[in-house]
């Protein structure tokens, strides 16, 4: 199946390339020359490049981008990687991404990287929502419930 690159995939169109449930979301890409490492595989800090992309779309086709008109500010607290086979030059991939975690300012994401339909990669990351002011911001209901409803989200 040949899939747009950098535009959503959404739930029919991961199960048409293979990808399991419970994503419900991605964006497909292939590996550049500059992305690639001494050792021909692509090298550890692009996966953070790329998921900080898959977010940023993730985030614009959820409209988290909008709470009262505003653009609220979404910070990255922690992530973490799970490396579990390479990925080369001109590989295709499918990057996913959910929401799985809800706290009262903060939610978790994980994200996978599939080639050919093998997970190759994982990763975690907690998102904070920040007022302004920095301060904290309670994630707004109908956001919470959106998390929920598309992602399987639960309260942690």
């Amino acid at each position: 199946m040949t899939v747009p690159f950098l535009t959503p995939l959404h739930t029919d169109d991961l199960r048409a390339a293979g990808i399991p449930e419970p994503w419900t979301f991605g964006m497909a890409d292939k590996v550049r020359f500059g992305e690639i490492d001494a050792l021909q595989h692509v090298n550890n800090a692009v996966y953070l490049k790329w998921f900080e992309n898959l977010r940023i779309l993730y985030f614009n086709d959820r409209d988290v981008w909008s709470i009262d008109g505003k653009r609220p500010k979404v910070v990255l607290r922690n992530i973490g990687l799970d490396y579990r086979s390479e990925v080369k030059l001109t590989d295709e991939y499918i990057m996913t991404g959910r929401t799985t975690k809800l706290g009262n300012s903060s939610f978790t994401m994980e994200y996978g990287v599939w080639v050919r339909g093998r997970l190759t990669t994982t990763s975690h990351a907690v998102m904070v929502m920040l007022n302004d002011d920095n301060s904290k911001c309670t994630i707004p209901d109908h956001i919470r419930q959106m998390f929920i409803d598309q992602d399987g989200a639960v309260a942690a």
